[in-house]
C-alpha cells in the first residue's frame, strides 16, 4: 500500500467552484425578480413610502420655482408645509443669485424641518 504524502485538493476546488456558480445564479434570479417569492404577512409592518423628489430653484432673475413652475416664496411655503419631513429636496440655484435669497429658502426649509437636502451642481472639468 502506498502512503499519501500530499492531499489532493483539486476535487475540492471543483466542488467549491460549482457551489459558487449556483449561489451567484440564484442571487441574480432573486435580485431580478425572476424567482417568485411569497412574503409572509405580519400585523406590525411599516410601509416603505416612495417619496417624490421635490425640485426647488431660483433663476438668474431671482424668481422661485417649485417643480419647474414659478411661484412666490409664500406659495412655496404653503406647498412645503404639506410635505413629510423625509421628502428629498433638490435645490437648483443659479450661481449669480444673491446669497440672501438662498438663505431665505434654507430658512423656509428649516422652518418645516425639511432636512433631506441636495444642492445640484455641475462637475468641474
Amino acid at each position: 500500500m502506498k502512503k499519501f504524502e500530499q492531499i489532493n485538493v483539486i476535487p475540492f476546488i471543483d466542488i467549491m467552484l460549482v457551489a459558487l456558480a449556483i449561489v451567484l445564479l440564484t442571487a441574480t434570479f432573486i435580485s431580478q425578480g425572476i424567482i417568485e417569492i411569497n412574503l409572509p404577512t405580519a400585523s406590525n409592518t411599516e410601509t416603505e413610502s416612495q417619496l417624490q423628489t421635490i425640485e426647488i430653484g431660483i433663476d438668474i432673475k431671482s424668481q422661485f420655482y417649485y417643480q419647474q413652475q414659478q411661484y412666490s416664496l409664500e406659495q412655496i411655503a404653503n406647498k412645503l408645509e404639506k410635505l413629510p419631513q423625509q421628502t428629498p429636496i433638490v435645490l437648483k440655484i443659479d450661481k449669480s443669485v444673491a446669497f440672501g435669497q438662498f438663505t431665505q429658502l434654507i430658512d423656509l426649509l428649516k422652518t418645516y424641518q425639511l432636512n433631506n437636502l441636495s444642492i445640484m451642481t455641475l462637475r468641474e472639468k
